[in-house]
């Protein structure tokens, strides 16, 4: 019997934890297409991974906060898919793409909200709604938080605002698409040693052992904590999850 491997297309997925999500899925027989903003290079080392664990990959570049180029992607998402998949519809929307900015709140500057808005939240909600066309019923919808979302630490209030809205807005899509028999959820790390916001967490030593006392596992997460746990989200193990927010800290600020 012939299968149709599924698809999953995951923003950001070019490095840090996107590229680890992307490989993991791979490692579970799924065809991925990632997105990259300007790093084509590390997109195309991520896709030549993928081909040698056996399965297909393409990278596709998006600007994933400015909603006006949306369109245009998704036209060439659509070539993308007939021509090296074979098909005109995917299975897994994984919105991951983000940046970091990390200052107090008053002295938060209003081009720096705007920006993490449109990356985050605004982004994200038109970027799914432009989606949904290609996306095939029964498919997974997963939305990366952020443990700061829970636990509050100064700095972070704009960005950790941006992901609650994301939470509420993973619940009104599971509601609204469950007729659909599409998941919605919502994975929230927490601090993981990649090169997000600079790298804080991997490159300061003195930030990097703060964090890991106040973990209960004793130490910061690593990419490989995470891209597991949306991996699974997109099996078939997991199809009674919706609706939820799973986070993955080691147990962070509890």
């Amino acid at each position: 019997m012939i299968t149709t491997r599924k698809i999953a297309l995951i923003t950001g997925g070019s490095r840090g934890l996107g590229k680890n999500m992307a490989i993991h899925l791979a490692q579970k027989g799924i065809n991925v297409v990632l997105t990259y903003n300007t790093q084509k290079d590390e997109a195309d080392a991520v896709v030549a991974e993928i081909e040698q664990i056996g399965l297909k990959a393409a990278a596709l570049q998006l600007n994933a906060g400015d909603v006006k180029s949306f369109d245009t992607f998704f036209s060439r998402l659509a070539n993308v898919l007939n021509d090296t998949f074979g098909t005109d519809h995917f299975d897994f929307l994984i919105n991951n793409a983000g940046i970091g900015i990390n200052a107090p709140f008053a002295e938060t500057k209003e081009e720096d909200f705007d920006t993490l808005m449109n990356i985050h939240f605004k982004g994200v909600y038109f970027l799914t709604q432009k989606a949904l066309p290609l996306l095939n019923d029964g498919g997974r919808i997963i939305n990366l938080s952020t443990g700061l979302a829970r636990f509050s630490t100064p700095g972070y209030s704009a960005y950790a605002s941006m992901k609650g809205a994301i939470e509420v807005l993973t619940r009104y899509l599971a509601k609204e698409l469950g007729s659909k028999g599409i998941t919605v959820n919502t994975v929230a790390p927490g601090a993981i040693e990649t090169d997000f916001a600079g790298g804080v967490i991997r490159d300061n030593p003195q930030y990097n052992k703060t964090v890991a006392s106040i973990t209960a596992l004793g130490r910061v997460g690593l990419p490989d904590d995470i891209g597991g746990v949306v991996a699974f989200l997109c099996t078939e193990e997991a199809r009674w999850v919706t609706a939820q927010r799973i986070e993955v800290s080691g147990g962070q600020g509890i």
